[in-house]
């Protein structure tokens, strides 16, 4: 078994990044920390506050060394966690283990995956060549329009050009190394909006209601089958999410109704295309249509990145992970522009749940993969 030790433990890492609160969005001290774990390992540390309200200030960190030509490999996560919500067994961030369980908001999603990284560091040999970089954001579970974005133009404006990426987040099911994300589905939101005009019930021909227009147009898109899904990914589907219309009057005929519809669509389908699809919908109605694309879908192929993951996988654990494309979006949905990427991290079952707990022993295990994966993308 081709195993790489580590000088750090990524236990206690993790419980140093898990004890600085970091609801979205992540500012302060827990970038401090990192920076102070990354600094004597010779990393170069770039931290820098983006954008402005409403989606912003957000803070990131940029991190890299070079020990000479050779490949760069990148390492993507983020240190925001969502709110813990109230009902938890112990205090959300301060970090305690009980039974092998390492408890925290973060454990999992996704402040253990950055430590088990950062401990992998440790381990690995400084006459390898090449570049290893940090993408970390302090804005990926909010609106994550000044977080890795910021990130990827930082890092051209610096001459950083990664030929591997691997985000960090929680793709694990039943074990660790179970799952590999090779791709997700892209993801757009629509506000469907109908205008009438206002007026009494007892005298409809004065008034002009929207609300059976906005049902038809709702039965319509709910009648649209968008694909049966490809070799990777499942079928692209559309949710019906909200329903507004706000009258309070039972005698009055609304002067508008809305709705809002959520899109998830595979690698047949671009955000563009399922806009102007709705819109033409909505408009045979006399509707009107808004829409945000959260995240265009992307898929690396299976090939020498995802065998370099399931190897390393293979080798420590002896598991065959499952090539996935399933979940929801990640900031890999960005990240794909740059280079090839592959997501890989901890079990995510408790991930944004109340007492989110990861096993130590999956820590320490993920800390030696990742360093296998790192050290063999450096060798070439």
């Amino acid at each position: 078994m081709d195993m790489t030790s580590t000088n750090a433990d990524a236990v206690a890492l993790a419980k140093r990044l898990i004890a600085c609160p970091s609801v979205t969005p992540a500012t302060g001290d827990v970038f401090t920390v990192l920076e102070e774990m990354l600094t004597p390992l010779g990393f170069t540390v770039d931290r820098f506050v983006a954008g402005e309200a409403p989606d912003g200030p957000v803070e990131n960190l940029l991190a890299w060394r070079t020990t000479g030509p050779g490949p760069h490999f990148a390492f993507a996560g983020h240190l925001d966690v969502v709110p813990p919500g109230p009902g938890w067994t112990s205090d959300p961030f301060e970090p305690a283990v009980r039974g092998g369980l390492l408890y925290g908001r973060g454990a999992v999603d996704m402040k253990g995956a950055i430590a088990a990284f950062v401990t992998a560091l440790h381990g690995l040999s400084d006459d390898l060549p090449g570049t290893i970089s940090l993408i970390i954001t302090g804005d990926e579970e909010g609106p994550a329009v000044y977080g890795t974005l910021a990130l990827m133009d930082r890092m051209a404006a610096r001459g950083l050009h990664p030929d591997i990426c691997l985000v960090g987040e929680p793709t694990s099911t039943a074990r660790l190394g179970d799952v590999v994300k090779i791709g997700r589905r892209g993801s757009v939101n629509m506000w469907i909006r109908v205008a009438g005009t206002q007026g009494h019930v007892a005298y409809p021909h004065l008034a002009d209601n929207p609300i059976p227009r906005l049902v038809r147009i709702l039965s319509a898109i709910e009648a649209q089958v968008l694909d049966k899904g490809t070799d990777w990914f499942q079928p692209s589907n559309i949710e019906i999410t909200d329903l507004e219309v706000g009258n309070a009057a039972h005698n009055v005929i609304p002067g508008a109704a809305t709705a809002r519809i959520s899109i998830r669509f595979n690698d047949r389908h671009s955000g563009a295309s399922l806009i102007e699809r709705i819109t033409a919908i909505a408009a045979a109605e006399g509707g009107m249509v808004e829409a945000k694309i959260s995240g265009e879908p992307f898929l690396t192929q299976p090939g020498m990145v995802s065998g370099l993951v399931t190897g390393a996988i293979r080798d420590v654990t002896g598991l065959e992970a499952e090539l996935s494309t399933t979940g929801g979006t990640s900031d890999a949905r960005f990240l794909s522009r740059l280079c090839p990427v592959v997501e890989f991290g901890l079990n995510n079952g408790t991930m944004h749940k109340l007492d989110e707990a990861v096993d130590v022993m999956d820590l320490q295990n993920l800390a030696t993969i990742y360093a296998l994966i790192v050290r063999r993308a450096l060798a070439g």
